[in-house]
């Protein structure tokens, strides 16, 4: 494995596959995981118990590996400003059981569809004051909010969570794939929010996104390592894909990029 400044990593799905074996599979190729807990209901929950956990820590011990975790639902609270929202008691779930883990972040989404086209001023406070709420009691469940990566999500204004990193000290998850989707320079972006920035995401795109980064022109990936290298980022960076052909080609071709980047 080559030895990035960063923390490379991928998801926990590259196996069509269950968590244990896909995290066996990834030791020794990649320095986190990022765990996908989607499926939290009773009956369809894919949230490790106890026993899982504690193998998931002991792989982690063996290969110096950490994880991210992927909260499940865009964080909100009910209407009545209460916690009792399913995604509040989700992320509540996935954190009291990863814990054991001390992850890297959790990454999450905030619900901003309703005001993300713009809105009334007071509908827009209400919207921060209560996403300001939510990420305090999340943040407290995961030991500090900066351990929170808010993530950049696709057909959002590039400065629409500014508001809420300037009233709480969370962290971001940059999703580099969701940039270029939406037609935005990754490089300019990093440069002023590198040093907040936790959790890197980062995918190729052909017709639709979290594809081989063998998909996208080279310059473009080489832009945005040349960036991490230059900056050296010691944070997450995670290809997230989620196939085994889609996971080897990607890092294929972030070693032939950074191999050719000079130092």
């Amino acid at each position: 494995m080559t030895n990035y400044s960063f923390r490379l990593g991928t998801t926990s799905y590259i196996l069509p596959d269950d968590i244990i074996p896909n995290v066996r599979y990834l030791a020794g190729k990649v320095r986190d995981v990022e765990l996908l807990l989607f499926e939290v209901e009773d009956g369809s929950s894919n949230l490790p118990d106890c026993g899982q956990i504690a193998e998931l820590g002991k792989i982690a011990a063996d290969h110096d590996m950490t994880y991210t975790v992927h909260l499940p639902l865009d964080l909100r609270l009910v209407d009545d400003g209460t916690a009792c929202h399913a995604s509040m008691e989700k992320a509540r779930r996935v954190i009291e059981t990863t814990r054991e883990l001390g992850p890297w972040a959790y990454v999450l989404h905030l619900d901003g569809k309703s005001v993300r086209d713009g809105a009334a001023p007071e509908a827009m406070k209400r919207w921060l004051d209560q996403t300001i709420h939510s990420l305090e009691i999340v943040g407290e469940w995961a030991g500090g909010a900066e351990k929170l990566a808010v993530e950049n999500l696709e057909g959002y204004p590039l400065d629409f969570y500014r508001p809420v990193l300037e009233r709480i000290t969370v962290s971001l998850a940059v999703d580099v794939g969701h940039l270029w989707l939406d037609g935005y320079d990754p490089v300019a972006y990093l440069q002023k929010v590198l040093p907040r920035t936790r959790v890197i995401h980062i995918h190729g795109i052909d017709r639709r996104d979290h594809q081989s980064l063998a998909n996208m022109p080279a310059k473009s990936l080489r832009a945005v390592l040349d960036e991490l290298v230059r900056a050296d980022y010691q944070g997450v960076l995670t290809v997230e894909v989620f196939s085994e052909d889609d996971f080897s080609t990607s890092l294929a071709e972030i070693e032939t990029v950074t191999n050719s980047i000079i130092f």
